[in-house]
């Protein structure tokens, strides 16, 4: 039996019209990528998203071969970065330039990052996820990042009721006007003075933006780490932990704030043409979350 012998079905010219179909293609494929992070060059694996338009009315549908063999030859060995996705949809069309105009690639994917400690010399490793993605409709391409964060959040408002008490419990403690500061200093070191604490939970921020092909992901994590200020550690000795601690005191933030200081940051960015961010809050006083949800056009409003 030959390759010419062989049926496809796929192929079947219908004498009705049938209904084009705005996505065909496979999802979840499995890939390894490689990412070149400056000092060192990784392989891990990913999964990837391949589809085209079948335009075609009287074509029943494409060819998912050719999808899975083109994603397979460029993902697996060019460096992962938006320009190769827009080559991988180029090449999309050209194999199904009878069939398609539009073509589709994402590609999840966990990234394996160094971060350095915030005090101490230490580092750590932190994973982070990743999606990259590249529309091409008629050979206008659209490229996407999207990234998962994970940072600290404390309560504005609790750390006012804090403070409150405090001042109360030191009211009570010192009334001497000729009080010794020695002795502030000490009891403000006890447990006796800082009676309260606000609370504060783990938080993650899911962001999305459409970019330029040159900006990359590491460069959108750096950012949004740098802006929340209080992102979660690895490698922690006690310097580092302080650390945290003055940097939640000095960042306090609602959900609704997390959300404004990072979209005001990427408005400064022109390599960010639109954006869409979630912020959750899992909070430590609620057995329920505070969310918000900030954008900038109507396009990526929905994702």
């Amino acid at each position: 039996m030959t390759k010419k012998n062989l049926p496809d079905v796929a192929l079947e010219v219908r004498s009705n019209s049938l209904t084009p179909i705005d996505w065909v293609g496979m999802s979840a494929i499995e890939l390894p990528i490689v990412l070149d992070l400056g000092a060192e060059t990784f392989r891990i694996p990913a999964k990837v998203d391949a589809k085209v338009s079948l335009d075609k009315k009287a074509a029943r549908g494409i060819h998912m071969s050719r999808l899975y063999l083109l994603a397979q030859a460029a993902l697996s060995a060019g460096e992962m970065n938006l320009k190769l996705l827009g080559q991988v949809t180029e090449d999309f069309l050209v194999s199904h330039e009878e069939l398609s105009t539009k073509a589709f690639v994402q590609v999840h994917f966990e990234a394996p990052l160094v971060r350095q400690a915030l005090k101490s010399d230490n580092q750590a490793w932190r994973t982070y996820p990743v999606i990259l993605s590249c529309e091409n409709i008629q050979g206008q391409k659209k490229y996407y990042i999207e990234v998962t964060i994970t940072y600290s959040s404390t309560c504005p408002a609790s750390a006012a009721l804090s403070r409150q008490l405090i001042q109360a419990q030191f009211k009570q403690d010192f009334s001497d006007p000729n009080v010794d500061l020695d002795k502030i200093y000490a009891w403000l070191g006890t447990t006796q003075g800082i009676i309260a604490t606000p609370h504060s939970q783990r938080s993650f921020a899911r962001v999305k933006v459409e970019a330029n092909e040159d900006f990359n992901f590491h460069a959108l994590i750096d950012l949004i780490e740098n802006c929340l200020q209080t992102s979660v550690q690895g490698a922690v000795k006690r310097e580092d932990e302080q650390e945290f601690a003055l940097r939640n005191g000095q960042n306090l933030m609602f959900c609704e704030d997390a959300a404004r200081r990072v979209a005001f940051e990427f408005e400064k960015h022109p390599e960010i043409l639109d954006f869409v961010a979630e912020f959750s809050h899992f909070e430590s006083l609620h057995p329920h979350n505070a969310v918000s949800k900030i954008s900038k056009g109507q396009e990526l409003r929905n994702f």
